[in-house]
């Protein structure tokens, strides 16, 4: 299918082709016929992409911070790498969209096959949208208008916090595409509505609706004339739908808001704020976010739970219904601000054309007679692409910055790649010479040429695809962890013992070169160590896909199997019970205990409330007179060893020596780079944790 894309590193847009997504659970498969462009929006995209590093950080200075954090904790290096990465990894644009439901996930009950639907669609002609962001077109709506549902969304969204009343003044600042649909919906609600822009003809526009219209252009002092037109109470509300980067827009709304008047923010201006403004009058001022409530929630979008009418009356789905109503009412017109109708390969001329003011939206026409697959090959010529060939299932960052390149430096072909939803796929493809992106796994199963499966997916997915990887005769490589559920690992095993394949998972810390150095001078002489491990992780956000601890195990889970195999590395010995406590109302933080079968004892401390200038990772080993302490895998430092003091190096997790085994092991043969019992004894043993919690007790393994 096709699919428009831009580029963040040089603003660049471009069509291209990428597999058309795979239908899951809680989403719809929407054929789009028509999807929307914003000037404001998709310019402002564009604009950041065209500018170069320096203004890309003043655009962003909390991304700058994160950033200086990161260089910190992990080393120049690791960032600029990061950095790169992101900005090298592709956005899709658009997010107005309206189209027909061709697959309806499982749990989406509220939609079948067959029916017309706005959603926030990119411009792509086959999206994949959880169902909490659709809502059905009425049969009185075109499509082409409906295409205009999100944006209107935008705008009704920040009405709904001014919350005017019957016959209130309501001031549109801004009166670009938000702003004229604004007008309209405010016009609804029955109020007096005065519009305000420099650009003559987006003036002349707005007029059409029955509107007062000042042209900032030509007035010296905005704010005196809305006190004039007002008898000199000044408005009720002001609802910024401008985007600019000066401050005067907030001063001029304050000043031409009465007494106790309400400010909404939709538009991206200067937020320098003038108190004695706000402080004289009471004004009340809230930034809207988006369509309405469940916009960025998590559970909302991905795992479909909506929120209680009685309690939250308009969530984004209801405003996106709300809108498509008034549209059938004949209460909000969209076909006057239509600027130009084009056909989805002609996008070069839309957006060549974004920062003419007159055009206001522009709507993309597909083709919906054309076939989709969800499979494309690429024209790239391999030198032996039938051996020893990889399929990586999962095209993520870290599958995109660290596996594929150490793949490819090792000498390993990676001959496909899938993803959940094409693009990531496509253009790891395009960026690294694989010759196929799918997001069909059938394609991965049944060719004969594929030797080994990469699978660098959620966690929840890690199972499934593990154990169907081995029925389909291929060795498996799984980034941590191998499972979430003890139910999975017993599934795991019996695959494992049916298929007589090999299956390595990425506990890469064992691997790094200071971790295999502490192991040589401890030695083996059968004796009982310590090790105290302390892992300083940081907090991540609420809505990230880790955060959900039912769907993908959370972070101990994912995380701390890394620390309990570098541990069992070190003792050299599998674990035989653990123990663990957690922080008050939270089991991201916790103490965990292990005894080992050859009696050393291990203590790890993983804590998400520290502070990220202290080492992430910090390791002391105790061993007969003798301490090894790891600092953050940049310093081994040794106490009471005759010929050794310390050695320090760039940061080294052992993610290139461990690829560089796998490449080894792929290409010659040989054994598993760790052995499974021990796999699965690490797996297991992470999965006691939560039962250890629950029990507060020794839980054996």
């Amino acid at each position: 299918m096709k699919q428009i894309i831009q580029s963040l590193n040089n603003g660049d847009t471009s069509l291209i082709d990428v597999p058309a997504p795979m239908l899951t659970d809680g989403h719809l498969l929407i054929q789009t016929t028509h999807s929307l462009v914003s000037a404001g929006t998709e310019r402002m995209l564009l604009d950041f992409g065209k500018a170069n590093w320096i203004n890309k950080a003043r655009q962003q200075p909390e991304r700058v911070k994160a950033v200086l954090e990161k260089i910190k904790t992990d080393g120049l290096k690791p960032t600029i790498n990061a950095v790169v990465g992101k900005l090298n990894q592709p956005i899709p644009l658009g997010y107005s969209n309206a189209g027909v439901v061709i697959g309806v996930g499982g749990n989406a009950t509220n939609f079948k096959v067959g029916d017309r639907v706005a959603s926030n669609g990119s411009h792509a002609e086959i999206v994949l949208v959880p169902q909490s962001l659709a809502a059905k077109i009425p049969d009185n709506v075109s499509d082409e208008s409906a295409a205009f549902t999100v944006v209107s969304a935008i705008a009704l969204q920040g009405i709904r916090l001014i919350n005017p009343t019957f016959g209130e003044t309501v001031v549109v600042v801004g009166l670009g595409l938000i702003g004229q649909i604004a007008v309209q919906l405010l016009q609804a609600n029955a109020c007096r509505v005065i519009g305000i822009d420099a650009d003559e003809n987006r003036c002349k526009q707005a007029q059409q609706f029955g509107i007062s219209v000042l042209c900032n252009k030509n007035i010296e002092n905005i704010p005196e004339v809305i006190l004039s037109l007002t008898q000199g109470i000044g408005a009720d509300a002001v609802m910024i739908t401008a985007s600019t980067k000066e401050n005067t827009l907030i001063a001029d709304a304050a000043q031409m808001s009465r007494k106790r008047g309400r400010i909404v923010l939709v538009g991206v201006v200067g937020l320098q704020l003038n108190r004695s403004d706000f402080y004289e009058k009471e004004l009340t001022f809230q930034v809207s976010c988006s369509y309405g409530p469940g916009r960025y929630d998590y559970d909302y979008e991905q795992k479909g739970n909506d929120y209680p009418i009685a309690f939250v009356r308009w969530t984004a789905q209801r405003n996106f219904e709300a809108v498509l109503q008034a549209m059938s009412q004949g209460l909000l017109k969209v076909e006057s601000l239509i600027s130009q109708r084009v056909k989805l390969e002609s996008h070069t001329s839309v957006y060549s054309q974004l920062s003419d003011t007159q055009n206001l939206a522009s709507i993309f026409q597909y083709d919906t007679q054309r076939q989709h697959t969800n499979k494309i090959e690429l024209p790239i010529a391999t030198s032996n692409p039938t051996k020893h060939t990889v399929a990586l299932i999962g095209a993520g960052a870290f599958a995109a910055q660290i596996i594929v390149p150490a793949l490819k430096t090792n000498g390993i072909v990676i001959s496909t790649v899938a993803s959940a939803k094409g693009l990531s796929a496509a253009q790891l493809a395009k960026q690294n010479n694989i010759v196929v992106a799918t997001t069909d796994l059938a394609t991965i199963w049944n060719d004969a040429n594929i030797e080994t499966v990469v699978i660098a997916t959620q966690h929840h997915s890690h199972t499934q695809l593990c154990i169907e990887a081995l029925h389909a005769g291929k060795h498996v490589f799984v980034e941590k962890p191998l499972a979430i559920h003890l139910d999975e690992l017993k599934r795991i095993i019996s695959a494992y013992r049916d298929a007589n394949r090999i299956v390595d998972v990425g506990f890469n810390r064992r691997h790094s070169p200071l971790a295999v150095k502490a192991k040589q001078l401890l030695g083996y002489y059968g004796q009982a160590i310590n090790i105290t491990m302390t892992i300083n992780a940081g907090s991540i956000p609420n809505n990230h896909w880790l955060s959900d601890a039912e769907k993908n195990g959370g972070r101990v889970v994912g995380e701390l199997c890394h620390f309990i195999d570098l541990a069992a590395f070190w003792a050299q010995s599998a674990v035989k019970a653990v123990c663990a406590n957690s922080l008050a109302n939270s089991h991201e933080d916790v103490s965990v205990l292990l005894r080992f079968e050859n009696g050393s004892a291990a203590s790890i401390q993983y804590f998400t409330n520290g502070n990220k200038a202290y080492d992430k990772e910090r390791f002391e080993i105790y061993d007969q007179g003798k301490v090894l302490v790891l600092e953050n895998w940049k310093r081994l430092t040794g106490y009471g060893f005759k010929s050794f003091s310390s050695s320090t190096a760039a940061q080294d997790k052992g993610h290139q020596q461990q690829f560089k085994l796998l490449a080894n092991r792929i290409k010659n043969g040989g054994s598993a780079l760790i052995p499974f019992d021990s796999i699965v004894n690490t797996s297991k043993a992470v999965l006691m944790i939560e039962q250890s919690l629950r029990e507060q007790c020794w839980i054996r393994l």
